[in-house]
This record gives structure tokens, C-alpha cells and sequence, in this order.
């Protein structure tokens, strides 16, 4: 088998992660591994709301006690052992989640920005989380500042790549596609 094309995507809240990764299932296949699903696996099981402060507070307890790079090798794992030629990782937020991706062959990293208040918009119309539907800018701003979203600037100065994602969804998928074509340009 060829080498496999994986993407790494780095942002901050409602900077398109998502929609990237969307993009990449619906226009090649991808096969999507998000640093929240096993978060969102353990607050389904234990009949938790998944709200950001329960996934936030979730993810501190379980890294304070395996380890911070515990996400990390879950996630690594899943992608070393997944059988796409394309995958994408939507959610890198701190350095310790690229420790072991960064070491896989066909691995980049994506870092996408937007301006705060677009975010905030986005977030509010898209409600993936039960809290974001009501959520003020205030409370987005705060957000912002707690801990699992304070190292995204850092993690994205590390990225190969970077995507603006103020404009269209077209303007976007174009950013996607020329990635695309330089990261499998890279592989030949």
C-alpha cells in the first residue's frame, strides 16, 4: 500500500476544523479521527451532557492522571492502524498531541484561522455542543482562555501549512485542495 496522506488540523474554537475534515470524507474519502471522540465516548457512557466545560474538565482529569499525551497515543494509534490511503485528525490543541503523529510517515499539520467573532457565530449556528447554541461572546471569549485551548498559537506556529478560513466555504475547499496537491506532489 502507498503511503497514506494524513492531515492534522490545529485552530481555535469554530476555526473550521470540522468543516475541513467534512470536506475531506465528502470530496476524498478521508477517514476522520477526532481528538474529542473518546471524550465524547466516556461522557455518552457515563450519561454526562457533552458540553465544552464537561469535555474540557474530562480531558484535564484524564491527562492529570495517564499522562498528557495520553490523546495522543490513543489517536496515533487509531491512525497507524487505519487502512484509508486519506485521514485526516480534526482537534490538535496542545504539543503532546503531535508527539507521536508528527513521527508518522505521510503526517502534516494544518493550522486554520478565523476571526474571533466569526467563530463565535459559527459556533452558536452550528450547536455541536449542547452549551454552544446559547453561548454569548463573553462566554466565548472565556472559552478561549481556558486550558485546553491556550496552546493552539503555539502548536499552529509548528504547522506546515496554514489555511484562512474568514471567507466562503469555496475559498476554504480551495485552500484544502492545494494542500492536497502539495502534500501528494510531495509523496511521488
Amino acid at each position: 500500500m502507498d503511503q497514506p496522506i494524513i492531515l492534522g488540523f490545529v485552530g481555535p474554537l469554530a476555526a473550521g476544523k470540522g468543516t475541513a475534515c467534512k470536506y475531506l470524507t465528502d470530496r476524498y474519502n478521508a477517514t476522520i479521527y477526532k481528538f474529542s471522540a473518546p471524550l465524547r465516548d466516556v461522557l455518552k457512557r457515563l450519561y454526562r451532557d457533552i458540553t465544552r466545560e464537561n469535555l474540557q474538565n474530562l480531558s484535564s482529569a484524564l491527562r492529570q492522571t495517564f499522562g498528557d499525551d495520553l490523546l495522543a497515543a490513543v489517536i496515533a494509534g487509531d491512525v497507524k492502524t487505519g487502512t484509508a490511503t486519506f485521514m485526516a485528525v480534526d482537534g490538535v490543541r496542545r504539543l503532546p498531541d503531535i508527539t507521536y503523529l508528527k513521527d508518522i510517515p505521510g503526517f502534516s499539520l494544518v493550522a486554520i484561522t478565523a476571526e474571533q467573532k466569526t467563530r463565535w457565530e459559527r459556533m452558536v449556528m452550528r450547536g455541536e455542543n449542547a452549551d454552544d447554541a446559547t453561548k454569548t461572546f463573553e462566554q466565548f471569549i472565556l472559552d478561549e482562555q481556558k486550558e485546553a485551548e491556550i496552546h493552539i498559537t503555539e502548536v499552529a506556529k509548528t504547522a506546515q501549512f496554514t489555511i484562512n478560513n474568514n471567507g466562503s466555504l469555496d475559498q476554504l475547499y480551495v485552500q484544502i485542495d492545494d494542500i492536497i496537491k502539495t502534500v501528494h506532489g510531495n509523496k511521488s
